[in-house]
């Protein structure tokens, strides 16, 4: 039996504010709705996860943190290997913040390249977000 594959597409945004700012703001399922809006409009804890609302349906999700690796991963709760993975990455005086996303190998280079630009807006969300906090932390 052959062993399935996704295709990885990760983006990455520089943001001039320390790795720790930005790994605040993501590692808090709660800021979900702040930087993706599009796939958080809410966002509550349940029973060691957090339900995720998005047009009106919800979706349980797991959170696996890890500060020391710089690693933020949102996972679905009921099927843990789905989900997005992402990086902070020290870059000199800032952050760089890679976000991963599999795909099955059978999806439409459309859809892939529409989920993407979502992406990328999410990142620059980011990227603002952590900017204004730093700046307001001098």
């Amino acid at each position: 039996m052959p062993i399935e594959t996704f295709r990885a597409e990760t983006r990455s945004v520089s943001i001039k504010a320390t790795p720790g700012v930005v790994l605040d703001l993501v590692s808090d399922p709660r800021n979900l709705p702040l930087w993706a809006p599009g796939a958080a409009s809410a966002v509550r804890p349940d029973d060691g996860a957090w339900l995720v609302e998005s047009g009106g349906t919800e979706t349980r999700m797991v959170v696996r943190v890890s500060r020391e690796h710089g690693t933020v991963d949102l996972l679905i709760a009921e099927d843990p290997p789905q989900g997005v993975f992402t990086r902070v990455l020290p870059s000199g005086e800032g952050a760089e913040y890679q976000f991963t996303l599999l795909f099955p190998e059978r999806t439409p280079e459309e859809a892939v390249a529409r989920q993407m630009t979502i992406v990328e807006t999410e990142l620059r969300a980011v990227r603002t977000l952590c900017e204004e906090r730093r700046g307001n932390k001098q």
